[in-house]
């Protein structure tokens, strides 16, 4: 195949049937990796035909629990075989440390297994009491059907397994598009399916854009299931398409989340550089590019002072530079237009008062740093409200924003007071403290004195505009299944209600 042959529709790799292309650019320097194929409807028409088929015909559906499970765990060993192949694909396409590349093929390979054991490890069905010796009643799961599965530009790798992996366990087909800024990782993985010997149309990848790839999955009549993670606008535009259809729908569209620190818990000067780091890693890994970074630090008013010193003192140290050096610790934004949007929510913010306590500018080019890369300084804004854009809306670059409170109280409230309930964290050196406000957030996870860690038996979802639906854990696995009762009458009787 050649490099732009990256559309694969029941087994076969291709090009867009329009023979169209994209580069896709390193956001280190802005150089080309590599053209990939740019598809439209008709290349995703195809893909939905092959997914039918297969479906229809059970070749996978039809497949034994153990075997499913079994390719799974293939496609978990491919993965860890490849790690740093696909590493270095991951942080060069998206710009992350090629550490973090590892990290994500690494929670790739658990979610995999993760998946495996758990469909491995399910009953047969929940019995439901029929109140009667003669009548066996249970309720059973099965497959939806072809899922259309749409994963964005930040976590490319991990986010397509949070799909893949318990659509594939339940036995459906798919069809994914990745982000067409970031697509390289999740043609890979496709190439690892097949390779773990995933029947022909059961995996199908189309390369494109939302429009028109992404709109034709929503509203194609022969998805029975979408599922979306990106933004907000995109989010609910698919979402509606979709829903219009009657399809099953899985939205994940974001956040603004809140980190709440507490003074209790600096009282100790280890308690003290704990919350600082957890601080700059909430707000700064990947660029803050991440859908549940902490870009909204909320900290009690007589602790503020020093700990925002602190912060921006060590947030100015920060290594940033092209992901695959040694010691970097931010890469670039994944592209310009992020850059633009991270500069103009920079200038809003000054203009509403915001005070600038580090970065706010492009930083210096040097060798590890190219000036043509989409680079920019991780910083900190001091002074911050609610009414502010920079605190509204969802930023996804490195920016932090700093609040106040004086009590419980105002904590809680403030943390709340968004529109979006992806996550969030509560530092505190009193734990029930800590866990009455955790329990008080009205956000998908709270962490408690971390920033950052999930586990695959964890749900994984939010509230309010952060989106529908659930990834990871046994909801996870539930999304893509369908439940059905089978009531069996073991001793059949005529009725003879009518014309007995």
């Amino acid at each position: 195949m050649s490099a732009s042959e990256t559309i694969h529709v029941d087994g076969v790799w291709r090009a867009a049937a329009s023979g169209a292309t994209r580069e896709v650019l390193d956001p280190a320097d802005a150089t080309v990796i590599q053209r990939v194929a740019e598809g439209g409807a008709e290349d995703a028409d195809a893909a939905v035909a092959a997914a039918r088929r297969a479906f229809d015909e059970g070749i996978w559906s039809g497949t034994p629990v153990a075997e499913r499970a079994a390719l799974l765990r293939r496609v978990a060993d491919l993965l860890q075989r490849d790690r740093e192949e696909i590493a270095l694909i991951e942080s060069r396409d998206t710009g992350k440390t090629l550490e973090e590349g590892r990290v994500d093929v690494d929670d790739v390979t658990n979610a995999f297994r993760y998946f495996a054991d758990t469909v491995m490890n399910e009953s047969g069905g929940r019995v439901v009491d029929a109140g009667s010796a003669d009548v066996h009643s249970v309720v059973v799961h099965e497959p939806v059907g072809v899922c259309a599965l749409i994963t964005p530009w930040n976590y490319p790798l991990l986010q397509a397994s949070w799909k893949i992996a318990p659509a594939l366990a339940a036995g459906n087909t798919f069809v994914i598009k990745p982000s067409e800024v970031t697509p390289l990782s999740t043609v890979y993985l496709v190439k690892l399916l097949a390779e773990a010997g995933l029947p022909n149309g059961v995996a199908n990848i189309v390369t494109g854009a939302g429009v028109p790839v992404g709109q034709r999955l929503a509203d194609h009549p022969d998805v029975d299931l979408f599922s979306f993670t990106g933004g907000l606008v995109s989010g609910t535009k698919a979402g509606a398409a979709a829903v219009a259809g009657a399809k099953k729908i899985a939205l994940e569209l974001g956040g603004k989340n809140p980190n709440v620190v507490f003074a209790d818990a600096c009282t100790t000067e280890e308690g003290f550089d704990t919350a600082v780091d957890q601080a700059l890693n909430a707000a700064f890994i990947h660029s803050g590019q991440v859908c549940s970074a902490g870009a909204r630090l909320i900290i009690e008013e007589s602790v503020k002072d020093r700990f925002v010193a602190e912060l921006s003192r060590r947030a100015e140290k920060i290594k940033l530079g092209r992901g695959t050096e040694d010691g970097v610790e931010c890469g670039p934004l994944v592209s310009q237009q992020q850059l633009d949007k991270v500069e103009a929510y920079i200038a809003s913010a000054l203009a509403e008062g915001a005070q600038l306590r580090s970065g706010g500018s492009r930083p210096e080019p040097s060798d590890i740093r190219p000036a043509t890369g989409y680079f920019y300084s991780p910083t900190v804004l001091d002074g911050c409200h609610r009414e502010m854009k920079v605190v509204r809306e969802e930023t996804f670059g490195p920016i932090l924003s700093v609040e106040t409170f004086t009590t419980e109280d105002e904590a809680v409230a403030l943390a709340n007071d968004t529109e979006y309930g992806l996550a969030g964290a509560v530092f505190s050196g009193n734990s029930a403290r800590a866990r009455r406000v955790a329990a008080r957030l009205r956000h998908g996870t709270v962490w408690i004195n971390d920033y950052h860690p999930y586990l695959p038996q964890a749900e994984w979802g939010g509230f309010g505009k952060s989106g529908i639906g659930r990834e990871l854990g046994p909801s996870g696995l539930d999304e893509y299944r369908e439940s059905k009762h089978i009531y069996e009458n073991l001793r059949p009787e005529p009725v003879r209600w009518f014309g007995g």
